[in-house]
């Protein structure tokens, strides 16, 4: 399976124009998802957001996934939804979503925290942070061979997340993700979102 873009949105933004970035980071090149993470924002705003965004994620067939909350991604339509270990239980987020759209989540840097929600039946999960990252505050470090060792034992997708840029991913890539979750690695990126979006591909294309 080749490596795929996994986007997540920048922490704060105003849907309306932000869309418009979107559009031309998603028309640059493959991307599989994007998640829409606003942790500080109100329902109200996350609901315009959602209204704003994802038929822009949806003409470029990318999957459109909800940070946190399987209550608003079940009522707005979400293809999927990504929860956090402190955030709803796989159990409750499976049931709002149903068993056809997607459930991801989070395990930090542990392998039975994995083991577990693939057991359970999670689309994917996630491991991180890889490197260090401005966009969150870093609790948990994962290492190369966790991924390593997810890759080649277990068959449930595996995203890696935490610092990821073009220039420094390739070691991810070569360690088998599945997917890299990068957000300030495009939304940051010193000639624009397109440009990443196109060093990524590249990237995967190569690996």
């Amino acid at each position: 399976m080749t490596c795929r873009l996994y986007l997540i949105t920048p922490a704060k933004l105003e849907p309306r124009a932000f869309a418009e970035e979107l559009k031309r980071a998603l028309g640059a090149g493959d991307v599989a998802c994007l998640q829409l993470r606003l942790k500080e924002a109100g329902d109200d705003e996350i609901v315009r957001a959602v209204e704003t965004l994802m038929p822009v994620a949806r003409r470029a067939d990318v999957a459109f996934i909800l940070n946190d909350r399987p209550d608003l991604a079940a009522r707005l339509g979400c293809d999927g939804v990504h929860i956090g270990q402190q955030d709803t239980s796989y159990a409750e987020a499976r049931a709002a979503m149903g068993r056809e759209r997607i459930v991801g989540v989070t395990c930090h840097n542990s392998r039975d925290l994995a083991f577990d929600a693939g057991e359970a039946g999670a689309d994917y999960v996630a491991f991180g942070a890889f490197l260090p990252t401005a966009t969150k505050e870093v609790q948990y470090t994962a290492d190369i061979e966790l991924l390593e060792w997810w890759a080649q034992y277990m068959t449930v997708p595996v995203v890696a997340i935490g610092g990821i840029t073009a220039r420094n991913a390739p070691a991810l890539v070569e360690a088998g993700a599945d997917f890299l979750a990068v957000s300030s690695g495009v939304w940051g990126h010193k000639d624009g979102a397109a440009t990443a979006v196109r060093e990524f591909n590249r990237l995967f294309a190569d690996s």
